[in-house]
């Protein structure tokens, strides 16, 4: 059976028909082997002298040998193969936020600007030079660029691995060069987290900041821990799932339809899934809940259970942690709000709220927590800790100082005389 195939294989492949044609152009059929239904096909190329037909003859007989040349059939465009990857290929197999960034980076950048190119014939200059007028006049960040690119090369390689195209363009282009951002996170103070925790002591759910400020946890992480798994008698938290951002579609009728954004209809059907698990091992983990923060929470339930005896039959049962003023999931982005007006209100400079997570694992080492330790409260994966701490970890000023001491202190010896400051009358 093996010999009759390769045998079939040969007789398919044979040899090129090289002709020259009345339209004065050189022509050649290329055998390329069977088609999926198991009928032999052959490609027709053309060039205007025998040297560039053989050049080409020689590439395509070479792809058909390796096995990567393009089936036959309509070529794909790049706009409608993107489409098709992304919405039924990688949807089904991916998280919904990295759906998100590749629906986004299909839509507003990739189909647009390539989109109109056949699949087979991109070239790694069309995605280079898409890059360079995304970046053109500031329009976009390198950032941006960068997730186009990787969201193309994805989709390319896949193309690629199913003999759609013979080469990944993706993979052969440039990306845009990231730079460093120059701004530096800066940790929240100590002083200025007791501010924070002043102005959340009168709000609701003000264990929630604590939970940040303290701990690191993330908002995913915080916006979807529930009651069971938290354990107040023996003073700590398992985190298992993350809560996603609310996505909806309309439920108005077409006939009438409400002339709102689909958030904002008055018959919204919410589209995905509340939570999801944490995506990594690292991310499934215990965490310790000091003293006050047991105590925070202790007090957050009665407040909640207060909330629920008024709220009556309107109160969604949940058993999420921080909930609504009537029950169910806090909103991410009403989350983030919350914490821009807590910013305000408490005084304290304006800060994304990752920062708070970057405060709480300076706040472990500067405490002297062992790194292991401190990978498994923040939740990172032992391959990429030691990049993670050298990214969360800041050291502050006056730690850069005491340091700069002791080796003044070592090398030169310690001062003998205190340093006279020459703008201050120094006599007695």
């Amino acid at each position: 059976m093996a010999e009759e195939t390769k045998k079939r294989t040969r007789r398919a492949n044979g040899e090129s028909a090289i002709y020259f044609g009345k339209d004065g152009r050189w022509h050649a059929r290329v055998p390329m082997g069977y088609k999926d239904n198991g009928e032999p096909y052959r490609r027709h190329v053309t060039r205007p002298t025998r040297d560039e037909l053989v050049d080409e003859v020689r590439r395509l007989e070479k792809q058909r040998d390796a096995g990567s040349a393009r089936q036959p059939g309509k070529p794909w465009t790049v706009e409608k193969w993107l489409w098709h990857w992304v919405e039924n290929i990688a949807k089904p197999t991916v998280s919904e936020n990295t759906y998100d960034g590749y629906e986004v980076a299909v839509r507003v950048h990739l189909a647009p600007g390539v989109g109109k190119h056949r699949l087979d014939r991109l070239q790694p200059e069309h995605l280079e030079s898409l890059y360079r007028r995304m970046q053109a006049g500031g329009a976009r960040k390198a950032g941006t660029a960068h997730q186009a690119h990787r969201t193309a090369r994805t989709a390319l390689g896949e193309a690629v691995r199913r003999g759609y195209a013979a080469k990944n363009a993706a993979a052969l282009a440039k990306p845009p060069r990231m730079e460093e951002d120059e701004s530096e996170v800066e940790p929240y103070s100590v002083e200025e987290v007791q501010r924070l925790l002043l102005e959340a002591n009168k709000r609701r759910n003000s264990a929630r900041w604590m939970l940040a400020l303290a701990l690191g946890l993330r908002q995913g992480e915080t916006l979807g821990l529930r009651w069971r798994d938290v354990d107040l008698d023996n003073e700590y938290l398992k985190l298992r799932r993350n809560r996603l951002r609310p996505r909806y579609e309309h439920g108005c009728a077409e006939a009438s339809p409400c002339g709102r954004k689909a958030g904002y209809c008055p018959d919204r059907v919410q589209v995905r899934r509340e939570t999801k698990n944490t995506k990594s091992r690292a991310g499934r983990r215990a965490v310790p809940l000091p003293g006050p923060l047991v105590a925070m929470l202790r007090s957050h339930a009665e407040a909640q259970a207060r909330e629920r005896k008024a709220a009556g039959n309107l109160w969604v049962e949940s058993d999420y942690v921080f909930t609504k003023p009537l029950g169910g999931p806090l909103s991410p982005n009403t989350d983030y709000h919350d914490w821009k007006r807590l910013l305000e209100d408490a005084r304290v400079r304006d800060g994304r709220l990752h920062d708070a997570r970057h405060t709480a694992a300076t706040v472990l080492m500067l405490l002297g927590v062992p790194d292991r330790v401190i990978d498994q409260i923040m939740g990172w994966e032992p391959g990429t800790s030691a990049s993670m701490r050298a990214r969360y970890l800041h050291v502050p000023d006056a730690m850069l100082k005491d340091v700069a001491r002791k080796i003044a202190d070592a090398i030169w010896g310690p001062l003998e005389t205190p340093p006279v400051d020459k703008n201050q009358d120094n006599e007695s």
